[in-house]
């Protein structure tokens, strides 16, 4: 019994990581740009998984504070390293749509399709922590207001310096860096989750091995965003597709499977505080802690420098997703068809970003 206990366990998409080798093959024979691109997808698929696992393993054994620094600095390494790669080649308009993205799926799709639909189907209504969601929304709203004013200036007066997309960022960081002060430290008594679900599992790692598979994947997916943002352009050629849409949809919905799977898991066993917190941390760690990084970066060492003026389709998805994120966490209830109805806002804005030249 003690062995079948602790027998290891296989994840299907560990089987996905045979697209890794099969992806460079594809890349350096130069053959068909599209199939390369959807083969490095699901090569990063398979990758992001692993990360996910070993970030987990290695949180659960450090402190709180230090569990919340790894998974900020590796929760959305696949977004950073596409982002950057992405700028590096001058595809500044996929990058702003592939945040926007990112942040709309994580409120919108994930919490309604994964978690809301997922686990409504399942309990007829379901409660999670009212604190914990409240804090997140209002931290979305602070993100609104920070990339919404240099766009507004860009409207209004005319095309803002550098140096205050800059500033914003920092700001942006800092206010970050206060909240998981505050949740962590200060107030964690609010924000204590039971964590019942997949984490209840043993580990298949130890922790060494799990820090070992996290540094090998995170240098797996500089290489494989790489060949991926190379193939992004015959991509939108061939498709007829945009880079406004092809990061808003594509890109956004690639970089989050792990979160979308562990919500799920979370979700259907009835743990919808930590599949919102899933879903809201880590929108938050993209607009809060990503995109700084990445205008800093970008600002210093790339020719192609990222700024916060976002297109007005843009903006206006980023409001209308805190709107709803501040609007679902008001009750601290949630049922199926309010999953159904973010879905559909979510079904809206990409049917319209289709169509935006």
């Amino acid at each position: 019994m003690a062995k079948q206990h602790h027998r290891r366990r296989y994840h299907f998409l560990d089987l996905l990581l045979i697209f890794v080798p099969l992806s460079f093959v594809l890349y350096y024979l130069q053959i068909n740009s599209v199939i390369t691109f959807f083969v490095t997808a699901i090569a990063l698929a398979a990758i992001t998984h692993f990360i996910a696992e070993s970030t987990s393993i290695i949180a659960r054994r450090v402190s709180n504070t230090i569990s919340a620094l790894i998974n900020a600095t590796f929760g959305n390494v696949v977004e950073f390293f596409i982002a950057i790669f992405a700028l590096r080649d001058g595809l500044v308009s996929l990058v702003k749509a592939s945040i926007t993205g990112s942040i709309v799926i994580n409120v919108l799709l994930l919490i309604g399709l994964l978690s809301m639909l997922a686990g409504g189907l399942k309990y007829k209504e379901q409660r999670f922590n009212k604190d914990s969601a409240g804090v997140a929304s209002t931290m979305l709203i602070i993100m609104v207001v920070g990339l919404a004013l240099p766009s507004l200036y860009n409207v209004t007066v005319g095309k803002p310096e550098q140096t205050m997309s800059f500033a914003v960022s920092i700001i942006l960081g800092i206010i970050y860096l206060l909240s998981l002060l505050y949740t962590l430290v200060t107030h964690k008594h609010l924000f204590v989750v039971e964590r019942k679900g997949p984490h209840d599992e043993h580990s298949r790692w130890s922790t060494r091995t799990a820090v070992i598979i996290l540094l090998i994947a995170t240098a797996m997916v500089s290489f494989e965003s790489s060949i991926l943002v190379k193939t992004i352009e015959p991509l939108i050629q061939l498709g007829g597709f945009t880079e406004t849409f092809v990061g808003l949809v594509f890109i956004a919905i690639l970089t989050n499977i792990p979160e979308h799977l562990s919500a799920i898991n979370f979700a259907r066993k009835n743990n919808m505080t930590l599949s919102l917190e899933i879903g809201m941390s880590s929108a938050l760690q993209i607009a809060l802690f990503v995109v700084p990084v990445l205008v800093l970066v970008s600002s210093l060492y790339l020719g192609n420098p990222l700024d916060l003026v976002f297109s007005p389709f843009e903006l206006v998805a980023i409001v209308i997703t805190a709107m709803i994120a501040n609007y679902i966490s008001s009750d601290g209830v949630c049922h199926w068809l309010e999953g159904a109805q973010l879905i559909a806002v979510y079904s809206l804005i990409a049917t319209v970003f289709y169509f935006i030249v």
